[in-house]
């Protein structure tokens, strides 16, 4: 079976995809994502072009989300263009198909089995408080501090490792 729908001399498939190995959109779940797409926007110049059918665009999205392929490795493997691809998948996330189906997912799961909805976890990022002043105290790796670099810098006696040295350092203020 050919994706791509290109042939090499011979018949062969041009694209690195040349038959169905599970990763493409079983017909049972492609029957609940369908209704969910948006019809294709008009064309500014008021033509009408059929294009790609959009069960192979939604597998070559899935492919590119699953694997983590950039979407210009798709035009390698025949399912569909790249371009084609990612404009697909900018309208349908802006109209949100996506979304939908998650939500979808989700309400058929926790009919299915059940979802523990007393263990939930969140995600995070550790940023500096953007209103915090003087209250969040000094940053530990700010190589913009004053004072000495007792790492690097020399004292009378000498320093810690026991190398002797005069050169002041950059962070130094006084001797």
């Amino acid at each position: 079976m050919v994706v791509g729908g290109r042939f090499a001399a011979g018949g062969r498939s041009m694209g690195l995809v040349s038959r169905d190995d599970g990763w493409r959109v079983p017909d049972w779940l492609w029957e609940r994502m369908q209704p969910l797409l948006p019809p294709p926007p008009a064309h500014p110049l008021g033509t009408y072009r059929r294009g790609v059918p959009k069960r192979r665009v939604m597998d070559a999205i899935l492919l590119v989300l699953r694997t983590g392929m950039q979407w210009n490795a798709l035009d390698a493997t025949g399912v569909c263009s790249s371009s084609t691809a990612h404009r697909r998948f900018q309208e349908w996330e802006r109209a949100g198909v996506f979304a939908e189906i998650w939500r979808q997912g989700l309400l058929e799961y926790d009919n299915a089995v059940g979802i523990d909805w007393a263990w939930l976890a969140a995600d995070g990022a550790m940023t500096k408080a953007p209103l915090g002043g003087e209250k969040t105290g000094p940053n530990p790796t700010d190589r913009a501090k004053k004072g000495r670099s007792v790492r690097f810098s020399a004292r009378r006696r000498g320093s810690r490792s026991g190398w002797r040295t005069t050169a002041p350092t950059a962070t130094t203020t006084s001797c």
